[in-house]
């Protein structure tokens, strides 16, 4: 623990005993399955432990471990899983423990919703949300936004994981995208950018994936359009700080829907990077450009199209 930089939190499961080591170990919270902890007892002994060190306790329900359905429960599965956590939170409170937080995580986003809401009537202790077993990079972060984002818009929750079959920080990322989507983080880069379609006459998805690797370190908040043509551009985007509108073979860049120059396809990066340092350097921040991901978009941004929209058959 000592040579860690974050807090680190040890999630028990199975035997109690593991807990009462982590806290010799001086973790700085505990989480504790009471699905496949049993022993009543011990935890009673670990939550003495934690009283005495000051340590919290998260209370982690998982739809998965809560046990068989037994003959004669009529109960759905969310209250199956609100009914343990309030069980195990009364060992607790018996035990003068209040430091506590809860979740009653599940993979179905139905059974996540439903339990997150009856908890949140049903105590007052923060409420850690997650869909759990989310799957990989895009459907499990789809699948963590779509229960999320229902319960965080009600202003239920107060920490959050996206559960990914991924790095950690690919985890780390879309948790912080689907906290600036609901405007509940003003923090780095906020793209805005369109589907390609008709009206483009710039190889637009290239460019808005290069534009994010560049942008992903921005150190203030800034929302950043990359646009497919002029109707899209200053206009559909004009809240944005900064942006690009694509021509046929060039683009615009645009500040608050407002073009300040047009330049060649092959230096658009370069003109919004340009620009991006310019809206820093008047608000006293240091430019950012130098600072930035490297990334070589030679090869991936292509020619602009030789044909306009409005010319094509």
């Amino acid at each position: 623990m000592r040579r860690s930089i974050l807090p680190i939190v040890a999630d028990i499961h199975f035997d109690y005993r593991l807990a009462l080591m982590a806290l010799d170990a001086k973790v700085h919270k505990l989480r504790l399955n009471p699905g496949n902890i049993h022993n009543k007892d011990g935890v009673r002994e670990v939550v003495k432990r934690a009283k005495e060190q000051g340590t919290p306790i998260r209370i982690g329900v998982n739809h998965g471990s809560i046990g068989d359905r037994q003959p004669g429960d009529i109960r759905d599965e969310a209250q199956r899983m609100v009914d343990l956590a309030l069980s195990e939170i009364r060992i607790l409170e018996d035990l003068d423990f209040d430091n506590i937080v809860v979740s009653v995580k599940a993979f179905e986003v139905p059974v996540m919703i439903a339990a997150y809401r009856r908890l949140a009537k049903a105590v007052p202790y923060p409420l850690h949300l997650g869909v759990t077993e989310a799957g990989t990079a895009l459907s499990g972060s789809i699948r963590s936004a779509a229960g999320m984002s229902v319960l965080l818009y009600e202003g239920i929750g107060d920490t959050i994981r996206v559960s990914l079959s991924e790095d950690p920080v690919v985890e780390v990322k879309a948790a912080f995208d689907l906290l600036k989507s609901l405007g509940l983080r003003d923090q780095g880069l906020t793209l805005v950018a369109c589907p390609s379609c008709g009206r483009a006459d710039i190889d637009l998805i290239p460019l808005a994936k290069v534009a994010e690797e560049r942008l992903r370190a921005l150190p203030v908040p800034m929302k950043v359009a990359v646009m497919g043509c002029e109707v899209n551009g200053p206009g559909e985007a004009k809240d944005a700080d900064v942006g690009i509108a694509g021509g046929v073979g060039k683009g615009a860049i645009f500040r608050k829907g407002k073009v300040v120059g047009t330049y060649p396809e092959n230096q658009l990066m370069d003109a919004l990077m340009a620009e991006i340092d310019k809206i820093l350097i008047e608000n006293g921040k240091e430019p950012y450009s130098e600072k930035a991901p490297k990334l070589s978009h030679e090869g991936q941004l292509t020619p602009g199209r030789s044909v306009p929209a409005g010319q094509r058959t």
